[in-house]
């Protein structure tokens, strides 16, 4: 949220040095924070394309430059695929909050109510999930807003552990949860969190562990899959939805196996 406490669409709390751009030069080092800055001074930045130079533009050779873009704020992209979309398109909209770096956005609680609101105003309750991986937003929307779908994002690996499986307690991103007390299964916990989508890292999917969350009530829609052959192996697994950078990877995936 910006400082005047406008909703915006960005993955990083802080301008990105590789995709930001001000007065025709990227900045030098990341930042500021997005909650520092009104929607005006947000909007005088060009993200229309990566750095060349940088590490990104090499993981997205394919991306296609569109100079001139700005960052969104929710309300425009709600407006772009709004009423004429029904039925075709949903939003899938993460609460971006830290427990480590609590000074870099809202707490949770507070961005779970902007974030409802936000949706709610638009009309959107029905076509929206809300996920994260700090499970106390989650939490506290499911709360305020039980009709809004939220989705409990995990990740178990070497860069970065939400789960903490062997922490002295329960981990800070589960939303005062104890895993110990769900006999260690991340899909019984996120059920008792609220959510009916879990959504794991998709090296973390297998089959055991998809079979556990539908026997508890939960979809499974892993993330970030880009790899054919990782998204038909996923598939097979009986995943019930992908997460992707490559939609139209996915669809060709998709369609050599009868699926939509």
């Amino acid at each position: 949220m910006t400082r005047d406490g406008i909703v915006v669409l960005s993955h990083d709390p802080a301008l990105n040095p590789d995709l930001a751009r001000l007065d025709g030069s990227w900045i030098a080092a990341p930042g500021p924070a997005i909650r520092t800055l009104s929607l005006a001074e947000v909007k005088r930045y060009d993200v229309g394309r990566i750095d060349p130079a940088s590490k990104y533009a090499r993981q997205f050779p394919e991306q296609v430059p569109a100079d001139g873009q700005r960052i969104p704020t929710l309300a425009e992209l709600f407006a772009m695929a709004g009423p004429a979309a029904e039925g075709r398109v949903r939003f899938n909209v993460e609460i971006k909050t830290d427990p480590g770096q609590p000074g870099l956005t809202l707490p949770p609680d507070r961005f779970a109510e902007v974030a409802v609101a936000a949706i709610r105003g638009a009309g959107m309750a029905g076509r929206t999930t809300l996920q994260s991986f700090d499970w106390r937003g989650l939490v506290a929307a499911k709360r305020l807003a039980p009709e809004i779908a939220t989705s409990c994002l995990s990740i178990e690996s070497n860069g970065m552990d939400t789960v903490r499986r062997a922490g002295p307690g329960p981990s800070p991103w589960l939303g005062g949860l104890d895993l110990a007390s769900h006999g260690g299964s991340v899909p019984k916990l996120a059920r008792a969190a609220g959510c009916t989508v879990w959504s794991p890292f998709w090296r973390n999917v297998s089959a055991e562990a998809v079979a556990e969350a539908h026997a508890a009530g939960l979809k499974v829609v892993p993330w970030t899959v880009n790899a054919p052959d990782e998204m038909a192996r996923l598939v097979d697994l009986g995943v019930d939805g992908l997460i992707t950078d490559y939609p139209d990877r996915a669809n060709k995936v998709l369609a050599t196996k009868g699926r939509r």
